[in-house]
């Protein structure tokens, strides 16, 4: 976004109808999904034109931002308070991950040890507390996920596309357009597939591993913390492809290009997480 060109006030758009269109998108998701849990056929119907008015809203919402900024109307003042604003947006993830993070540790440290005290063998004498467990009274087998095999490769994944979006930062602020565009595509690309190779591991794990949601406080936690995670690459792949259709049109410049930055400081965030994530849910078991 041009954060140094524009005229020397704060700009303030007109009044829009986004936000109410927003607001009627996720009246439409919120009765559809209440709709489709309780199994009604009409809450799929409603869900689908829910996140068919999102999806509209999305679109024209960004082409007008995108359009605002390539006209010069942001100025060093409005480049300020959108990376304040991306900054606290990925403060109030972090702190999202962190309260699931210290469920787990909660659970392994202290509930878990204290469920297999002598003071509650009278409830649960077969109950020993070690990690990982369902809990006592869930006597249904599981298999926990190992770190090795599609965590290990995913985990190459998202750091070589944190190596791949930094590699194309430094094109752009080098104004060297093929190689930022090659670079974005590959990040982009490595996002969505390491989103496929999670679902194919969700398979294996619900089939071969009988891991489930309902498996307990592992299997809980387990699939909690990394589907939001997933949520989130799904989230910055999406980013990242509309970045990338914005430099296929010739936005941005080595100077002004907060719409990219802000999306490449999200996927590092997302990075980041994923590497907790390998330790503690897969690799410290």
């Amino acid at each position: 976004m041009s954060q140094e060109a524009g005229h020397g006030h704060y700009y303030v758009p007109a009044p829009s109808t986004y936000p109410m269109t927003g607001s009627i998108a996720l009246l439409f998701m919120g009765f559809g999904a209440a709709f489709s849990v309780n199994r009604l056929p009409i809450g799929y119907g409603l869900l689908t034109i829910g996140f068919a008015i999102l999806f509209y809203m999305c679109f024209v919402w960004f082409r007008t931002v995108a359009r605002e900024s390539e006209s010069g109307k942001f100025s060093a003042q409005v480049g300020q308070s959108f990376r304040w604003g991306m900054t606290w947006f990925i403060f109030s993830e972090v702190m999202f991950f962190a309260a699931f993070f210290g469920a787990l540790y909660y659970m392994r440290i202290y509930s878990v040890p204290w469920l297999a005290d002598l003071e509650h063998k009278v409830l649960w004498p077969d109950f020993t507390g070690d990690w990982p467990t369902a809990g006592p009274g869930i006597r249904e087998k599981f298999m926990p996920m190992g770190p090795w095999g599609l965590p290990a490769i995913n985990t190459l994944i998202l750091l070589t596309s944190g190596v791949t979006v930094t590699w194309a930062h430094w094109a752009l602020k080098l104004n060297k357009r093929g190689q930022l565009k090659l670079g974005l595509f590959l990040t982009f690309a490595l996002g969505f597939l390491f989103v496929g190779l999670q679902a194919y591991e969700y398979g294996h794990a619900y089939s071969d591993l009988n891991l489930k949601l309902t498996t307990g406080a592992y299997g809980a936690s387990f699939y909690m913390l990394t589907g939001f995670h997933g949520f989130h690459v799904t989230l910055g792949s999406i980013m990242l492809l509309v970045i990338w259709f914005r430099v296929m049109a010739g936005h941005f410049t080595p100077e002004n290009h907060f719409g990219f930055e802000g999306v490449a400081w999200y996927w590092h965030f997302v990075d980041v997480v994923w590497l907790g994530l390998f330790i503690f849910v897969y690799w410290l078991v």
